[in-house]
């Protein structure tokens, strides 16, 4: 076939497939149009999912008719006039493409009035062919009717789905554009029946009721709200707590400037920020506005706009990491967090083996100073007598006056040597000592890293460690980050390397083996960014956290679960192990009575 200049229709309805995949992307083009002509009020009407009719109308500034001639033409818009708009866009719609493109796959009648003008006017549009302009009655503000869609395009119209299936799209992508404007009233019919209708939200209570409404009042109550203020870029919304982490992503929702999209790097932003306080395999629900310079975020990346490019990519990423960390640090037990019901279902908890290595309460007081010889000698003096035999009380008891200031309450007695069970002034709370102490050793540990001065031992006898040679150089490249855990290295040989210095908590343990995972941790990595070396570090201070940890069937005495307790309520992130596991819930008075049915 020889080259040859395509038909403009065919040009229209190729540009409509990057533009208009199914009724919810006309929903979304027209709703976003009404949001930049400065509605506050926008109702939509739509038949069978959006096939037959969708229809939109609002009580913005309205169209003059010369302006609806041209807003029909491709790439004619009111939004940019220079490059230089173009590097900076504010609005939602800048290209010109979404009018049509819609009007070249469907039969298109849009009804328009100016603000302040006596007139309004009618223009339709059918397979890319417009009608003349006609006066019409019209309130102040736009109607735009879209039927048949894709009625011209059967090869498009096979990719349709079911209308249940079409529905539901559309439903959630006008929920996203109410969550992007609340000042703006949204009303959603349905063949004829209501599904939405959200007035405007101008404050905090109205606008926590529109998120109720669209997400459900559980998720606030399962959520820490969050408010970072860094330089230019500010982020606020919602963060669910890790116990209410879904094992899908349906629950994520990112506005930059307004805008919703589904970002890849600001999405791996907010995982990293929830790395060690979420068990694998789960993901996190939150809602969340960033806001900044429109100069800095390049909003013309794909067709539909769902994806940006940032001028300062890093700025960006770490801006946001550090924004959610902070945050989620705050997850420690307190008297408004309930714990029972943020668990996951029983199924969904890590199965994780006793660990190697056990470490008593009272080890677990901060660190003071920098010395290995105070931080060893501490070891040593506080190491645990050995495990008690399985054949202690199942459960010992004391009498207990909890205090309304200790959110976790006062112990009171251990289950199976694997649970603490401690009263509290409205209940109880039952807590997993292996999973609470590790996490409590390994705040720690990451503030030793942070601070540079962890606590070490040097070893009387060097130690020998074989390693595949790509191995021993990634640990050498890394030198300054081993230091910061509290390794001392050097090589040995061409195919081992010499271990002189471990940290404290592991002073007991296999030397080789947090050498062994440390390299690989290093090599396996797809990447040597300082994101990569930081979370590699603190992998394995997990890793020794873990190993450290009481471990299970351990007896205990209830000074040492009360010194457990009042160390978790001082330690951020206690509400999880650093594998994502709970370590506390609790039961009130209330729910204890209900389950024995007191008071029916």
């Amino acid at each position: 076939m020889p080259i040859q200049v395509l038909s403009a229709n065919l040009i229209d309805q190729i540009a409509a497939g990057e533009v208009i995949e199914r009724p919810a992307s006309v929903a979304k083009e027209l709703i976003e149009n009404a949001f930049d002509a400065g509605a506050r009020q926008i109702d939509i009407d739509v038949e069978h999912a959006g096939l037959s009719l969708i229809k939109v109308r609002d009580d913005g500034c309205g169209l003059t008719a010369p302006d609806m001639l041209l807003a029909i033409e491709r790439h004619a818009t009111s939004k940019i006039a220079s490059l230089e708009d173009l590097e900076g866009i504010a609005s939602f719609g800048f290209r010109g493409e979404a009018l049509p493109s819609i009007g070249s796959v469907a039969r298109l009648r849009l009804v328009s009035r100016e603000r302040g003008s006596s007139q309004a006017h009618e223009l339709t549009v059918q397979g890319g062919q417009r009608s003349e302009l006609k006066p019409a009655a019209h309130p102040s503000g736009t109607s735009i009717e879209v039927r048949d869609l894709f009625y011209n395009v059967p090869a498009r119209r096979k990719f349709v789905r079911s209308e249940v299936t079409e529905f539901g799209h559309l439903l959630r992508q006008v929920e996203r554009l109410a969550l992007s404007e609340p000042q703006v009233g949204i009303r959603l019919r349905h063949n004829g029946r209501d599904i939405l209708d959200l007035p405007p939200a101008t404050d905090n209570a109205t606008i926590e009721a529109r998120i109720d409404r669209i997400l459900g009042a559980e998720f606030r109550s399962r959520a820490i709200p969050i408010e970072e203020q860094r330089g230019p870029m500010q982020l606020t919304g919602w963060l669910g707590l890790p116990t209410a982490a879904r094992a899908q992503t349906d629950m994520q929702y990112w506005f930059v400037n307004a805008r919703s999209v589904r970002d890849r790097l600001l999405g791996n932003a907010v995982r990293l920020g929830y790395r060690d306080v979420l068990y694998h395999g789960r993901h996190p629900a939150y809602l969340l506005y960033l806001s900044l310079d429109p100069r800095q975020v390049d909003v013309n990346a794909h067709p539909t706009k769902l994806e940006l490019r940032f001028r300062d990519t890093r700025a960006v990423h770490d801006g946001v990491f550090r924004a959610v960390e902070r945050t989620l640090a705050t997850t420690r037990p307190a008297n408004d967090i309930p714990g029972a019901a943020h668990l996951p279902p029983p199924s969904l908890l890590p199965n994780l083996g006793a660990a190697s290595m056990s470490l008593p309460l009272t080890a677990m007081m901060p660190m003071q100073g920098s010395a290995a010889n105070q931080a060893i000698a501490s070891f040593e003096r506080y190491v645990l007598p050995p495990e008690t035999s399985r054949t202690s009380p199942l459960l010992q008891l004391r009498d207990a006056h909890p205090s309304a200031q200790q959110p976790l309450g006062t112990a009171i007695g251990q289950l199976h040597n694997l649970y603490i069970l401690a009263q509290t002034h409205e209940g109880m709370v039952l807590v997993d000592t292996h999973a609470a102490h590790e996490r409590v050793l390994y705040e720690q540990l990451k503030a030793g890293y942070d601070s540079a001065t962890p606590a070490s031992q040097l070893l009387l006898e060097p130690v020998a460690v074989s390693l595949p040679e790509h191995e021993i150089e990634a640990l050498l490249e890394t030198d300054a980050e081993l230091q910061r855990i509290g390794l001392e290295l050097e090589r040995y040989g061409p195919r081992s390397i010499c271990v002189r210095r471990v940290p404290a908590l592991f002073a007991r343990g296999d030397v080789s083996v947090i050498v062994t995972e440390l390299a690989q941790e290093l090599t396996t990595g797809e990447t040597t960014s300082a994101h990569h070396l930081d979370g590699t570090a603190h992998r394995i201070l997990g890793n020794m956290a873990c190993r450290a940890a009481i471990r299970g069937q351990r007896a205990l005495s209830l000074s040492e679960m009360d010194a457990l307790l009042r160390q978790m309520e001082q330690t951020e992130r206690a509400s999880q192990c650093n594998h994502g596991r709970p370590t506390w819930l609790r039961l009130s008075l209330r729910e204890i009575d209900q389950l024995f049915l007191r008071g029916r």
